[in-house]
Parts: structure tokens; C-alpha cells; sequence
């Protein structure tokens, strides 16, 4: 009881003392670790963080930043579709939702910049505060197993219908297990561990594993992978043999017939598995699995197909290609979340699933692809705003040679490709509070002191 005492009470005064430096330092913190709590808290923490940076503006401490004007920039062409939109009602009520892309980087801007280690410490805090987290659910499921009698309470999400998952539905697994891989790469990548360290990273890795989300898990491995062979340090000692030996298994990988086979068939066969998360769930039985193949070419569905999750985008993709080529929307989009209405009909044309008392239908569902979504509703420019954010957020990670940055800017890639993750609120506040924060106070071209 006494240690715990006394490591609170450090906790707290290095928390003090870090607010004497930089007034931001905790109302940043406090946005981080409320993302995955309820909204009120983290609305709240948000407007503190601004109220905070407006009081405290120092000219001198304001520089131009190119790459924090983007989320700014997409966030006015967000308000400036609603001229444009074929759904103003919709797309208004989804700019308050957003507004984090324009008060997040407007209070970076006005704040001191972060240095190196104020940077670093943030993010151990959000990780500890994430392990904490962890340890919490993990103990629920426990305990909800012993009630239930149910293994799904340590797996995933709960649904709709049921009451079980490791996480709640309202919180996705998808997105937990973004939050816990930016947190394992925090201790996974310290140079000296401590047995704390060591614990904390397995138990975050577990956890991945736990809330089942196949895209981020191979990603994730793949992150793992690419540390120990080319970014630890270990790993500068034996760089050229790593580089072999991974040239290798890549090689292997790609040469053998069986493997490519294995993707003709998954892309042919009716099956129930799915690289990516369903989107209807409590499917009866006896349904039709729709395959990749018949996801892009059937002419027509029927109310007994079923979309698993990799077959569903790939259907979504067809129809946005499809709404591309039949409407003037290249330029312009749909407007802000006003593509639902256009969803709707092809669906009705296909004659996919409408949904029932008790399950949603698919055409109330949005294109589960960021830089799709990003296209058909705010056009070429919300398209282009986004990769230029990528590509920014991907080479300052790289020059600073921070792999917890990397791993995040990389996770975000992935994720983009299976969610529209900046259409939830946590999702937009999570991606633009650590862009801005690991982006802030750098030059694209020379580095500043960060």
C-alpha cells in the first residue's frame, strides 16, 4: 500500500511539474487518455485543451506548419460541402462531430511547442493509462465469465443483441486494438526494459490478439517483425543478414504456386471467413456467403446473401466506382456524410438485404473505407487532403526515427483501408490529437527542435 502511495504521489508532482513547463501538457494528456472513456469526458477534456491554448497564445510561440494546416483545411471542406451536399441535414450535423480537425491543430498552433521529451512522456502516461485499461476489461471478462459461462466475453466486441465481447460495442475492437498496439509499442521499444516493461508488453500484445481484429493483428505482427529486424538495436549489428534472411521469406512467400492458389480460392469460394470485420452480425442460418468474385460481378443479390466482412468492401468499392462514372461528384462529393441516400438506392438496386426489426440492413451502412469515404463525399480535394496527411505523417516518422510514431502513422494506413475511422468521434480525435501531437514544432524540410 505504502509503494503504491508514493508512486502516485510521484505521478502526480512529475505531472505538476510538467504543467509548470507547459500549460498544455496535461489538458493534451487528458484529450489522449479520454478517447477510449465516455464522450462527455472527452468533449470536456477537448474544450479545456482549447480554452487553455487561447489563454496562453504567445505570438512568439506561433510558427506557420504546414502539415498542421491540413487537418484544418479538410475540416473547411467538410463545412463548405453543406452548399453542395444532396443531405444538408446530415451533413450538419456531422460538422460538430469533425470539429476536432479544426480546434486540435488551431490549439497546437497556439500553444509552446513540445519538446522531444515532453512528447515521449505523454505518451508513456497514455500507455500506462491504456495498460490500466487493459487490466480493467481483462478482469471483467473474467468475472463475466464466471457469470455467463460464455468464452466470447474474452474476444472482440459485444453486439446488438448480446451482452458479451471483450470490450463493448459502443467502443469497437478495431479501434481498441489501434489504441493498444500505439501503447505496446511504447514499451516494446524501449531500449532497457524493465521486468514492468517486459510484463506490460506481453500483456498488451495478448490483448490484440484477444479483441480478434485480423487486419490490425497482421499489421501489427508485421510492425513487431520489421522492429526487431531493422530498428532495434540489436538489429544494426546484424543488418545485412536481416536484410537477407527478410528478402528471403518474402521471396518464399511469393514464389510458392500453392500460395497464389490460396488467393484465387479465397476470392472464388463462399466462405464465412473474413480478413476484416463483419458488418451485420447474429447471422441466421443458412445464408448464402457472398464471395469477392460475386461481390464485384453479380448482376443482382437476393435477401439470403450474406456479405462477410473483405466481401462487403468489396462491394462497396464497386458501388462507389459505379456512383463515380453516373454522377458529377469527381470534383465536389455528395457532401459530408450525405452519401447514405446514394448507398441506399444501390442497394435497392441490387436488391441486397434491407434490414428487419431486429438486424440492420446493409444499405445503412457507410463505405467502411476512409479514403473511399474521404472521395465520395468531399471529392478529389478530400481525397488528396488525406494522403498528403499520410505521406507528411509518414516521413516525419521516419526522419525522427521515432517507431512508435512510425507504428502509429503505419496502423492508420491499415485501419483506413477496412474503417471510415474519422467519421466516429473517438476515431477523429484519436488520429488528430497524435498527428498534431507527434508532427507539432518539425519542419518538413529541416527538422526544428522538437
Amino acid at each position: 500500500m505504502g509503494n503504491t502511495y508514493n508512486s502516485l504521489k510521484n505521478v502526480f508532482q512529475n505531472l505538476i511539474k510538467e504543467s509548470k513547463e507547459n500549460r498544455s501538457f496535461i489538458p493534451v494528456l487528458l484529450v489522449l487518455v479520454t478517447v477510449p472513456l465516455s464522450y462527455a469526458m472527452n468533449n470536456i477534456a477537448l474544450g479545456l485543451f482549447f480554452a487553455v491554448a487561447v489563454i496562453n497564445f504567445r505570438k512568439a510561440n506561433f510558427f506557420f506548419q504546414s502539415h498542421l494546416i491540413l487537418p484544418i483545411l479538410l475540416y473547411a471542406l467538410m463545412a463548405a460541402s453543406y452548399f453542395w451536399s444532396i443531405d444538408k441535414e446530415n451533413t450538419l450535423s456531422a460538422l460538430s462531430k469533425e470539429v476536432s480537425l479544426l480546434i486540435i491543430p488551431l490549439g497546437f498552433l497556439f500553444i509552446k511547442d513540445f519538446s522531444k521529451d515532453e512528447k515521449k512522456k505523454i505518451i508513456s502516461y497514455y500507455s500506462y493509462f491504456i495498460a490500466i485499461l487493459v487490466v480493467y476489461y481483462l478482469i471483467r471478462a473474467v468475472i463475466r465469465y464466471f457469470v455467463l459461462q460464455d468464452f466470447r466475453v474474452f474476444f472482440y466486441h459485444g453486439t446488438n443483441e448480446d451482452n458479451f465481447g471483450l470490450v463493448p460495442k459502443l467502443l469497437n475492437a478495431i479501434h481498441v486494438s489501434v489504441f493498444v498496439a500505439v501503447a505496446f509499442f511504447y514499451f516494446f521499444t524501449k531500449e532497457i526494459k524493465s521486468r514492468m516493461d517486459i510484463f506490460l508488453s506481453v500483456l498488451l500484445f495478448g490483448f490484440v490478439l484477444l479483441l480478434s481484429s485480423k487486419n490490425i493483428i497482421l499489421v501489427f505482427i508485421l510492425l513487431v517483425i520489421l522492429h526487431l529486424f531493422f530498428f532495434s538495436k540489436a538489429s544494426h549489428k546484424l543488418r545485412l543478414r536481416n536484410l537477407i534472411v527478410f528478402g528471403l521469406i518474402i521471396g518464399l512467400i511469393f514464389s510458392f504456386g500453392r500460395i497464389k492458389t490460396r488467393f484465387q480460392q479465397e476470392f472464388q469460394t463462399n466462405t464465412n471467413k473474413s480478413l476484416s470485420a463483419n458488418v451485420i452480425e447474429g447471422v441466421p442460418i443458412g445464408v448464402h456467403y457472398v464471395s469477392l468474385k460475386e461481390a464485384w460481378s453479380n448482376e443482382t443479390f437476393t435477401p439470403n446473401d450474406y456479405f462477410p466482412g473483405t466481401a462487403f468492401r468489396v462491394y462497396q468499392f464497386r458501388i462507389f466506382t459505379e456512383l463515380l462514372c453516373e454522377e458529377n461528384v469527381f470534383l465536389t462529393g455528395f457532401g459530408l456524410n450525405a452519401s447514405y441516400p446514394k448507398i441506399e438506392e444501390k442497394a435497392k438496386h441490387y436488391n441486397l438485404f434491407m434490414g428487419n426489426d431486429e438486424t440492420e440492413g446493409y444499405q445503412a451502412k457507410n463505405f467502411h473505407n476512409q479514403y473511399i469515404q474521404n472521395f465520395a463525399e468531399l471529392g478529389i480535394l478530400g481525397f488528396v487532403l488525406l494522403l498528403l496527411m499520410f505521406v507528411i505523417n509518414v516521413k516525419i516518422a521516419y526522419k525522427s526515427k521515432d517507431f512508435v510514431h512510425f507504428a502509429f502513422a503505419i496502423l492508420m494506413i491499415s485501419l483506413f483501408l477496412t474503417e471510415s475511422f474519422l467519421w466516429r468521434q473517438r476515431g477523429v480525435v484519436y488520429f488528430t490529437i497524435m498527428y498534431c501531437l507527434f508532427n507539432s514544432g518539425i519542419t518538413i524540410n529541416n527538422s526544428k527542435a522538437a
